[in-house]
C-alpha cells in the first residue's frame, strides 16, 4: 500500500538506495504540522545503541564549505528535510531555514556562526528495522542508518575563523559550489585550509537550474584551482539535451535519476537502456563518463585495475567496486587527490538525497580519520600513539637521565599509569552565550566517552571544572543527554573558564591534578589570525565601564578573532576584528545581546610605524623597587629597519636569540655570557643571579621589548618592519640577586623606548607610517569590468595584477600538518586531459569561458593590489558599479610604507577626526 503511493508510469519511484516504504514512513505520508522532528531521550549512547547506529563506523562528522551564496544553507535545510529531521522546507530569503537561527542572519540572509546539527542518514524506519543489521558484501553503505553529525559553516571572508574551527574537529566535508560563477576566490580559501587539516572533500555543483550555469566548465576549474582529479560521478540532465535541468545521471550506478516539481521525494529512475529509448543523447554521454572514471580510478588504485582486467568493460565493473575504489582514494593521504564531483540544484530540490548517499558512502568514519596531532611532555605525536603507550615511550626516553636504568623504568611506569588514568580527551572548539542556558561549550570527543557531572581538567589553562550538564544540539534546539561518546560532536553547560582550542581530559583517581605528565596533554590548537580593522567602544557611563568589560570579555571569549586593546593617549577601548561585517556584527552582539550600555564609534584602520634609520645604540639602567622588593638591570639596545621577508639569521652568529614576530625582529646577544646545558637538557650561566635560568631571561627581555615596539614614537601606532638588537654585559647590567626578570623585563623596555625617541628627535631620518595592503579578488561581469578597473587603479591607489588569473589567497591556518595533504610543488593539472561533459548552452565559438546569453554577463576576475583604507565601505560602491552582481574577497598581504604625500593627507584626515 505505501509504496503504490510512489509508483509513477513505469519508472520506480524511490529515495535512492534503501526501501521503497522507508521514504513512505518518513515522507509524505505524514502531515503533522510540527516544524522539527527532535528525538527526546534521556542518554545520548543509551538511545543510539539501539540500532547499532552509534558505532563509529556508522558516525559522519561533516561540514558544509563555500564561498559565500554558493548554497550551503540552503543544501544544508534540504539534507535534514529528507532525512526526517523537519517536515517543512526551510528559506533563506524568508529567515525560515533551521542552522540560520539567530536574528542577525535571518535580517542578512547570510550564515554568521556555524551550527551543529545531527541527523540520521538514510532515515531510520518504524521499530528501527535493518538499523543494527551488518552490511551484506556489495551493499552500499548508505543503505544502513548512520549518524550524521552535520556543521554548516559562512561563507563570508570576514568569519574566516569560523570555518577554521569547525574545519578543525571535522572528519569530512562537502564543498559546494556555484554552478554560474565556478570556483570562487573564498572557495579556494576555504579548501586549502581543510588541505591543512587533511580533510576528504567531495564537490556539489548547486545551482545548475539557473542561466549561464557551466557545469563542464566548473569542472575544469575544479582540477586547475582546487589541484586535485575531478572523478565526475554525477553529469546533469537537462530536458531533451537544452531544457531545463530535471536531474543527473549516475555514472556509477548507470542509471538516470529523474525528479518532479513537487518536494523532491519522489525521484524516477531510469536504468541505461530506458535512457536510450528516451535520451539517446543522454545515455551516450553517460557511457563516456563511467569510462573516464573508471580510467581515472585505474590510473590511482591498482585494485580497480584488477576489477577492470576481471571485466573487460568499463560498464561492466560493479558499481559496489568503484565506490570502494573512491573511498580508497579519497581517503589516500599521499600525492595528488582525486575529488569526486556532483551535480544539483538544492533550491529546485533536486539532487541532494544522492548527495547524502556519497557523505555515507565516500567520507570517512571517525575511525578512519588520520590521527590526530597532539604534544605532551615536549614530545609531538599522535593520539593514538599516546593511547597505546608508544609516544609516552619516547617521552620517557627523552627526559629520563641516561645511564640510570632503574630511574628510566620507573618514570616508563609512571607513564604507563598515567596513560592508563586517561578516561576521555576532548577539544573545544566553540564558546557560545547562549541567553537561556548559559555558556555552551561545544566539543569534540577524541577518545573515551565524556560523561555527566565529571571532572574535567582543561591542559591550557591548568584548572579543573565540572560538566553538570551535556547536551546534542540541533542547531538553536538541544536535547539533554548522559554522554558524549567517542567520535561525537555535543555541548558542555556551565563551563566558567574553557576557551576555544583548550583540551579538556578526564582521568581516573581522586586527585586534584592529573598524573604527569597527562597535564600537558594537547591537541593540535587552533590558530587565530590577526585582526585588520578596529572601531572605540564608549561606555555610556563611568558606572556602565564594568558591565562594558564583562559583555567585551564574554565576546571574545565566544569570538578569538575579535581583540580589545586600550589606547594609551586617549584611554579609549578599542574591539579590532576581521572586516567590516565581522565588526557590525560584534556591535549587535555587545549591544542588543550582551545588553551593554555603550555605544561604537566608525571603523578605523590598523596603521604601523616603520624606522628610516638606524638608532643607537642606547643604554639603560633600571633601578627601582617592583612591589617591595629592590630590582636593579640594565640593557643597551640599537635599532635598525628591517625587512620581514629577509632571512631570520642574524648579523652577529653569536646571539643568543633571534625572536621575528609581527614584522619585527629582536636579537639578544651576550657575548660573555657563559651558557652550559645541564644533565636536565636545560641551558644555564654563572653569570646569571641564582635561579635564573637562561630561557628566563631570554623571555623577560623579549617581554620588554615587545612592550616597547607595541607604541611607536612619532605617530603612536605600533612598531612594524624593525630589528632591535639588545646588549647584555653581565659586568655592567646584571647586579646579582637584584636583578630579576622584572627588571629586566623593565631593562629591555626603557632601553628599546630611549632608542624609539631619538629616531624622532629630529637628528635621525624619524619614522614613517605603514597602511595594510590587501590582497583584493574581484568577481564581476564582462559590462562592468572597465568602470571597476578605472575605479581601483585611479581612484583608490590600487594596482592591478591579473585579469581572469586569481592569485590563490593563502590559508588563514598557516601551520598545516606535517603530513600536508596536497603537494603543491606538483605540477598544474592540464585540463584538456579532465573528462568534463560539454555544456549545452554554451557557444562553439567561445568555447567553455563565454555563456551563450552574451558577453555582457560573461564571469571576469579582477586580482589587485588595494591599500585597506580604500576598502572600508567598498561592497556598496562596487554594487552600484556592477548593478548589483560584484562580490570580492580580501586578505592581508602585507604592510607597506605610505609615500609622503599619502601620508600627509592621512596625517590631515586624522587630525581632523580628532578635532
Amino acid at each position: 500500500m505505501v509504496a503504490a503511493l510512489f509508483l509513477r508510469a513505469s519508472h520506480p519511484v524511490r529515495p535512492i538506495g534503501r526501501p521503497v516504504s522507508r521514504l513512505g514512513c518518513n515522507g509524505s505520508l505524514i502531515q503533522s504540522p510540527s516544524r522539527l522532528r527532535i528525538p527526546r531521550f534521556n542518554g545520548f549512547s543509551t538511545s543510539l545503541a539501539k540500532g547499532n547506529v552509534d558505532s563509529l563506523d556508522r558516525t559522519r562528522n561533516i561540514g558544509i564549505i563555500a564561498h559565500i551564496d554558493a548554497g550551503k544553507t540552503t543544501t544544508t535545510e534540504r539534507m535534514l528535510y529528507y532525512s526526517g529531521f523537519t517536515r517543512r522546507l526551510g528559506d533563506v530569503d524568508e529567515g525560515s531555514t533551521v542552522t540560520d537561527f539567530l536574528p542577525a542572519e535571518r535580517a542578512r540572509g547570510i550564515t554568521i556562526q556555524s551550527a551543529a546539527i545531527t541527523f540520521h542518514w538514510p532515515p531510520q524506519a518504524a521499530g528501527g528495522e535493518n538499523a543494527a543489521a551488518q552490511p551484506a558484501p556489495g551493499t552500499p553503505r548508505s543503505a544502513y542508518p548512520h549518524t550524521v553529525n552535520l556543521i554548516d559553516t559562512p561563507g563570508h571572508a570576514d568569519f574566516t575563523f569560523e570555518v577554521m574551527r569547525s574545519l578543525r574537529i571535522l572528519d569530512g566535508a562537502v564543498c559546494i559550489l556555484d554552478g554560474v560563477a565556478g570556483v570562487e576566490a573564498q572557495t579556494e580559501k576555504v579548501w586549502h585550509q581543510a588541505s591543512s587539516y587533511r580533510i576528504p572533500r567531495v564537490v556539489y555543483v548547486n545551482k545548475l537550474d539557473r542561466d549561464g550555469a557551466a557545469f563542464g566548465r566548473t569542472v575544469r576549474e575544479v582540477a586547475s584551482r582546487l589541484e586535485g582529479w575531478p572523478a565526475v560521478c554525477q553529469i546533469p540532465w537537462f530536458e531533451g539535451g537544452q531544457g531545463r535541468f530535471i536531474g543527473v545521471a549516475d555514472a556509477i550506478n548507470l542509471q538516470g535519476l529523474r525528479w518532479d516539481d513537487g518536494d523532491g521525494k519522489s525521484v524516477k529512475m531510469y536504468s541505461l537502456e530506458q535512457l536510450d529509448g528516451e535520451e539517446r543523447q543522454l545515455a551516450q554521454e553517460l557511457r563516456r563518463a563511467r569510462t573516464a572514471l573508471v580510467e581515472l580510478l585505474s590510473e590511482h588504485d591498482e585494485i580497480m585495475v584488477e576489477k577492470f582486467f576481471e571485466c573487460e568493460d568499463h560498464l561492466a565493473v560493479p558499481a559496489h567496486d568503484i565506490l570502494e575504489s573512491l573511498r580508497r582514494c579519497l581517503l589516500r593521504d599521499e600525492g595528488r587527490k582525486i575529488i569526486p564531483v556532483f551535480a544539483g540544484a538544492s533550491f529546485r530540490n533536486i539532487g541532494v538525497q544522492p548527495l547524502l548517499d556519497v557523505v555515507t558512502n565516500l567520507l570517512p568514519s571517525p575511525l578512519e580519520t588520520p590521527d590526530p596531532e597532539v604534544s605532551i611532555g615536549g614530545v609531538k605525536g599522535g593520539l593514538r600513539s599516546l593511547l597505546s603507550g608508544d609516544l609516552l615511550a619516547e617521552q620517557s626516553q627523552k627526559t629520563a637521565p641516561k645511564g640510570k636504568s632503574k630511574k628510566k623504568s620507573a618514570v616508563q611506569a609512571d607513564s604507563r599509569t598515567a596513560i592508563e588514568s586517561l578516561q576521555s580527551c576532548a577539544l573545544a572548539f566553540k564558546v557560545v552565550n547562549d541567553p537561556k542556558r548559559g555558556v555552551l561549550v561545544y566539543v569534540r570527543v577524541y577518545s573515551g566517552s565524556l560523561d555527566r557531572n565529571s571532572t574535567l581538567f582543561n591542559t591550557n589553562l591548568g584548572v579543573s571544572e565540572r560538566a553538570p550538564r551535556l547536551l546534542k544540539m540541533y542547531a538553536n534546539d538541544a536535547v539533554e543527554v548522559d554522554s558524549i561518546p567517542e567520535g561525537h560532536i555535543g555541548v558542555i553547560v556551565g563551563l566558567k573558564h574553557t576557551r576555544t582550542g583548550d583540551t579538556l581530559v578526564t582521568y581516573g583517581g581522586s586527585k586534584a591534578q592529573p598524573p604527569e605528565p597527562l597535564g600537558t596533554l594537547q591537541l593540535r590548537p587552533i590558530n587565530v589570525p590577526p585582526p585588520v580593522f578596529f572601531a572605540s567602544v564608549e561606555p555610556h557611563s563611568l558606572g556602565e565601564e564594568k558591565r562594558m568589560q564583562e559583555s567585551l570579555a564574554m565576546l571574545l571569549r565566544e569570538d578569538p578573532s575579535l581583540h580589545v586593546t586600550t589606547d594609551e593617549d586617549s584611554g579609549q577601548t578599542l574591539l579590532s576584528g576581521m572586516g567590516e561585517l565581522h565588526l557590525e556584527i560584534a556591535r549587535d552582539r555587545l549591544l542588543n545581546d550582551l545588553k551593554a550600555k555603550a555605544s561604537m564609534g566608525r571603523i578605523e584602520i590598523g596603521y604601523r610605524e616603520c624606522p628610516l634609520t638606524h638608532a643607537g645604540p642606547v643604554t639603560q639602567i633600571f633601578d627601582r623597587e617592583i612591589a617591595g622588593r629592590k630590582g636593579k638591570a640594565g640593557c643597551t639596545a640599537s635599532i635598525e629597519p628591517f625587512d620581514d621577508p629577509e632571512p631570520a639569521s642574524p648579523p652577529d652568529d653569536d646571539a643568543l636569540a633571534v625572536l621575528t614576530t609581527e614584522g619585527n625582529q629582536i636579537i639578544i646577544l651576550a657575548p660573555e655570557l657563559q651558557v652550559e646545558v645541564n644533565k636536565r637538557g636545560v641551558q644555564e650561566s654563572p653569570l646569571l643571579p641564582p635561579g635564573l635560568d637562561v630561557a628566563t631571561f631570554q623571555k623577560a627581555l623579549t617581554n620588554g621589548c615587545l612592550a616597547a615596539l607595541a607604541r611607536g614614537p612619532q605617530f603612536t601606532y605600533p612598531m612594524h618592519s624593525t630589528r632591535v638588537t639588545l646588549t647584555i654585559d653581565p659586568v655592567s647590567h646584571l647586579f646579582g640577586s637584584d636583578t630579576t626578570p622584572a627588571a629586566l623585563s623593565a631593562a629591555a623596555r626603557l632601553a628599546t623606548a630611549s632608542a624609539l625617541r631619538t629616531l624622532s628627535s629630529g637628528t635621525t631620518g624619524g619614522t614613517a607610517i605603514m597602511e595594510p595592503l590587501m590582497n583584493v579578488i574581484i568577481s564581476i561581469d564582462e559590462a562592468s569590468l572597465g568602470a571597476v578597473v578605472h575605479d581601483i587603479s585611479s581612484s583608490r591607489g590600487g594596482h592591478i595584477i591579473s585579469l581572469d588569473e586569481e592569485i590563490p589567497l593563502p590559508a588563514t591556518d598557516i601551520s598545516p600538518s606535517p603530513q600536508g595533504a596536497e603537494d603543491l610543488d606538483l605540477p598544474p593539472i592540464d585540463p584538456n586531459r579532465v573528462y568534463a561533459p560539454p555544456d549545452p548552452f554554451e557557444t562553439p565559438s567561445v568555447g567553455a569561458e563565454i555563456p551563450a546569453s552574451g558577453a555582457a554577463v560573461r564571469p571576469r576576475t579582477i586580482t589587485a593590489k588595494v591599500p585597506l583604507k580604500e576598502m572600508v565601505g567598498y561592497l556598496k560602491h562596487l554594487r552600484s558599479l556592477s548593478a548589483g552582481r560584484g562580490t570580492f574577497v580580501m586578505s592581508v598581504d602585507r604592510f607597506e610604507k605610505m609615500s609622503p604625500p599619502r601620508q600627509k593627507a592621512v596625517l590631515s584626515e586624522l587630525r581632523g577626526e580628532m578635532i
